[in-house]
């Protein structure tokens, strides 16, 4: 079944529904969204992509990804989202949003404006074989340390994602031992 998902202009301004490939293949820009999900210890939750997926397969990413779909706000995207990728329900806020766009070797186009939020969570995690092949908990300082070091293997938004003013503030007020709820 095709999945259509919401297309904006430069101000984030709804412009309509296309099949998400489609809008892949011809690089229009439309409306993501991230999630970074933290525990109670500071960590944050980080899961490498399945090898099925169209793009960017095998990577370590943020928590959850996705895209907002016909007749959902992005609020429920989120949490339908949570739910298919991590098998869990997490309350969720917005914190920043950026844009970027991005050509993949297969020909797709990455060309989104991101929305960013932030949850807070403790207990089990049931991933999605079909979306997630890993996940882990890990601490900000080695979540750095290992971007630093191996950025192939990290998806391009993850790490623009970690390197927006916003989310240094976040990861600051984090590693400073506040809590993130």
């Amino acid at each position: 079944m095709a999945e259509n998902i919401l297309t904006v202009d430069e101000q984030d301004r709804e412009t309509g529904y296309m099949e998400k490939i489609e809008v892949h293949k011809k690089g229009i820009l439309h409306r993501a969204f991230s999630v970074m999900i933290f525990n109670d210890n500071g960590e944050v939750l980080i899961q490498k992509r399945a090898k099925r997926k169209y793009h960017s397969p095998g990577l370590w990413t943020n928590s959850c990804c996705s895209h907002q779909r016909e007749g959902e706000t992005l609020t429920e995207a989120v949490a339908r989202r949570i739910q298919e990728e991590l098998g869990i329900t997490c309350d969720c806020k917005e914190e920043f949003r950026f844009k970027y766009r991005v050509e993949f070797d297969n020909g797709l186009i990455e060309h989104e404006i991101d929305h960013v939020f932030i949850g807070h969570y403790n207990g089990n995690v049931f991933p999605n074989e079909d979306e997630v092949e890993e996940i882990r908990w890990v601490p900000l300082d080695k979540l750095h340390k290992e971007m630093r070091e191996h950025p192939e293997d990290f998806t391009y938004w993850f790490k623009i994602l970690m390197k927006q003013p916003e989310m240094e503030l976040i990861v600051q007020h984090i590693s400073e031992g506040k809590a993130c709820k």
